[in-house]
């Protein structure tokens, strides 16, 4: 009566061995599968993101030349920081300046970020000033 009690505790001490490391094993194949699914999710995020920024990028560059763009192409120079451009507007015409205009491009759903918002606010309030250096050699 010993021995077929000690053969069916080891037999339950194997089935339990057996079940754990069954378990183990499936929940490290779906963490490996939600992470491959993860990862793939990452790469079609990116690659959309990326998508968006280059496509920005080239509108920014076109831009002056697309109907509805508020200057001549020849009186706009590109910046890119903190705003994309700087217009002269009459120059290129009239070889006069009338108005400085700084433009910012925006393309999808992208909005003004801290520091264009804040040179917008600059030019609205009129803290907005011209200098002249002369630097000294």
């Amino acid at each position: 009566m010993n021995d077929i009690f000690r053969i069916n505790n080891v037999k339950s001490i194997c089935m339990l061995v057996l079940i754990f490391a069954a378990g183990f094993f499936l929940g490290r194949l779906i963490q490996f599968v939600k992470g491959r699914a993860a990862i793939k999710q990452n790469r079609k995020d990116a690659i959309k993101k990326s998508r968006a920024v280059i496509g920005g990028q080239v509108a920014e560059q076109i831009a002056p030349f697309l109907p509805g763009f508020p200057c001549n192409p020849g009186d706009v120079s590109f910046l890119g920081k903190p705003v994309d451009f700087v217009a002269f507007c009459g120059l290129a015409e009239k070889d006069k300046i009338e108005e400085v205009v700084f433009i910012e491009v925006k393309t999808g759903q992208s909005k003004l970020n801290g520091h264009e918002k804040q040179l917008k606010d600059a030019v609205k309030n009129g803290r907005v000033r011209y200098v002249e250096y002369c630097p000294e050699l």
